[in-house]
């Protein structure tokens, strides 16, 4: 039986802070201890391979964070508002031991909450840099288990072959054992680039089998999924809210303010704002990050993105935004009808005048 001889247990609890984050008054407000993040790519690629705008990285340790329940801190700042706490602490031992700690962290609302806790002393801490702090946060969460030495070291397709059931058990948190269907379920979805290297994400966690060198860009992937993910959760339901409010002011409105326009005008406005603002951060968040170099890494984080549910919520968050685009469409034209009719009742008041003064003889 093969023992796990190094590896780590990384949970990432990402928070949206924000409606963005000013990295460069960050780095002058942290100083030192704060860095650009890089993606190393795991096989050699072009050098685009990159972030767009690097996140801020620092240890929670120059923030003034301390280890939480054992796990050591990093925090990293995206400048689309989005704060992630990274705990790791490392891992050696048996798959039924990994397995326990497995039914312990998934889920486990006591981290969470110190998290958040840790998250609302940093915001508070650089306040400066984030301006506009939101008072309520939204919140995702995710856990890699990460296996870097095994002994003996195993193929990717022989370690699925004979640790499915431990790898559906890891990876789902449960503690009675799982159908033959759910495991095919689980590992439906993974991904290797060498003969002994795995990914296999769910929607809450993930098994990463590789290298040390291997692992870090998987972790980034994750972590940057989970970002765009949780931004287009918010934006849909910030489109969702909106989208009620300006409903009910179009259809309740007086009678002369309908004539006039001015309903319609100050929508106007409104939509067009709220279009611009929603379409610049999702297209800040969609490109974040460039992929094109390297196919792995597209195949991994198209992976991951999907089993998290990111397209689906993007494809919701531009639906809503294709329904604003209308809605716009509708309040510029109601408001040109109702200029046209105000120039029409103008022009109709002038002859009515002009009629009136000609009968009274003072018009010629």
């Amino acid at each position: 039986m093969e023992t796990i001889t190094s590896g780590s247990i990384t949970a990432f609890y990402l928070f949206d802070v924000s409606e963005t984050i000013d990295l460069s008054r960050l780095r002058e407000q942290i100083g030192g201890g704060a860095a650009a993040a890089r993606l190393v790519p795991k096989a050699g690629t072009p050098s685009y391979f990159t972030y767009a705008v690097p996140p801020v990285v620092v240890e929670g340790q120059a923030l003034g964070i301390a280890d939480i329940d054992g796990f050591r801190t990093r925090v990293k700042f995206f400048d689309y508002g989005v704060v992630s706490l990274a705990l790791t602490k490392p891992f050696a031992g048996s798959w039924e031991a990994l397995i326990a700690l497995s039914q312990n962290y998934i889920e486990n609302d006591r981290i969470e909450q110190q998290a958040e806790r840790a998250c609302r002393q940093v915001v508070e801490r650089c306040q400066a840099a984030i301006p506009h702090a939101r008072e309520q946060w939204l919140t995702e969460d995710y856990l890699v288990f990460s296996v870097t030495g095994l002994e003996p070291r195993l193929t990717a397709s022989t370690l699925v072959e004979q640790r499915a059931a431990e790898i559906a058990l890891l990876l789902r948190g449960e503690r009675q054992p799982l159908s033959e269907q759910e495991q095919e379920e689980v590992l439906r979805s993974r991904v290797s680039y060498l003969v002994d290297d795995l990914v296999v994400p769910t929607w809450n966690a993930a098994l990463v089998y590789d290298t040390e060198a291997g692992v870090q860009p998987a972790l980034e992937i994750f972590e940057f999924a989970n970002s765009q993910l949780l931004e287009y959760r918010y934006y849909d339901a910030l489109l969702d809210v909106e989208l009620a409010r300006i409903y009910g002011r179009l259809q309740q409105k007086p009678r002369f303010e309908s004539l006039a326009g001015r309903a319609y005008v100050r929508a106007t406005r409104e939509l067009h704002a709220l279009f611009i603002d929603v379409n610049d951060v999702t297209d800040r968040t969609q490109n974040a990050l460039k992929l094109i170099g390297d196919i792995y890494a597209a195949r991994l984080f198209h992976l991951v993105a999907t089993r998290l549910g990111v397209p689906m919520w993007k494809a919701s968050v531009d639906e809503k935004l294709k329904t604003l685009d209308d809605i716009y469409r509708f309040a510029v034209e109601q408001v040109a009808i109702s200029r046209g009719h105000l120039l029409e009742l103008a022009i109709v008041g002038i002859l009515v005048f002009e009629l009136l003064l000609f009968f009274l003889g003072i018009m010629p």
